[in-house]
């Protein structure tokens, strides 16, 4: 009778607690703050820029966007591509915005918002401008005297392991950085995106982009912001703000300015 009475004293007391456990939304607003996962190594999404020391591209205007809906400051969390995943699922930061490409295994575990960027991303290379006629195809590309950098952990390094095994790979810590190894010949190619690509060759007249209007067959996808899973109401509320930034035109305007989308006529 004893161990009855003590099951019902805890299914009343203590269960309902479960129920009312505070969600994303209200721990932001009670901190005051949004904490942003971001890598920082990312032109044209989220770069922080050494000499300024704050944080540049699409997703820097849309993580001020967004803390500004709801009224609080940001906190930057830095990451990394390696532990991006893992940082999110153990809660370290409420979203995280760095060019998160949208796909299956992500959403297996995380939740992902809906897309933006679309039709714009796809993998290409960027190799010295004085190389740009060497590499017309993956083919050019899987060869035991291309050197091919990487960085860790990310959709660039996947690609590059399952289509390039016979190239010789080199892993690169820093992605902000592989752009200027290329450059200097400490590598041939760099595996990246599209619109990264573009930014570089606009910003390192070294540089070139040769097949960035022909991404690799397969490869186009979007971005999305990624969120820790089961907290149905943040994401609704992170689509929303996405919603309104499409339907009023600042998310064409700013997909304009940082990831060349050509202006609707």
């Amino acid at each position: 009778m004893k161990k009855f009475f003590l099951i019902i004293f805890v299914a009343i007391f203590f269960l309902p607690l479960g129920k009312l456990e505070a969600g994303h939304l209200e721990d932001i607003s009670s901190r005051g703050t949004i904490r942003i996962g971001t890598t920082g190594d990312y032109i044209p999404m989220s770069y922080l820029n050494p000499a300024t020391g704050e944080y540049e591209g699409i997703d820097a205007e849309l993580s001020k966007i967004i803390a500004a809906s709801l009224g609080v400051k940001i906190e930057y969390v830095p990451t990394t591509w390696p532990t991006l995943s893992a940082d999110c699922q153990a809660n370290k930061f409420d979203i995280a915005l760095c060019g998160i490409s949208r796909n299956f295994a992500r959403a297996k575990t995380m939740a992902m918002s809906d897309a933006y960027g679309e039709g714009l991303f796809g993998k290409t290379i960027l190799c010295r401008k004085t190389d740009a006629k060497k590499f017309k195809s993956v083919a050019d590309l899987n060869k035991p005297t291309v050197r091919i950098m990487i960085n860790p952990g990310g959709t660039n390094e996947k690609f590059a392991r399952a289509n390039l095994p016979n190239a010789k790979l080199i892993v690169h810590e820093s992605n902000a950085d592989i752009p200027i190894q290329i450059a200097e010949g400490n590598a041939d190619i760099m595996i990246t995106e599209t619109v990264e690509a573009v930014s570089w060759v606009k910003r390192e007249p070294r540089l070139a982009a040769p097949l960035v209007d022909k991404p690799f067959e397969g490869t186009k996808h979007s971005c999305g912001i990624l969120l820790q899973k089961g907290d149905q109401e943040f994401l609704n509320y992170v689509n929303f703000v996405l919603a309104e930034l499409r339907m009023n035109g600042t998310l064409e305007k700013l997909e304009i300015k940082y990831l060349g989308r050509k202006p609707a006529k």
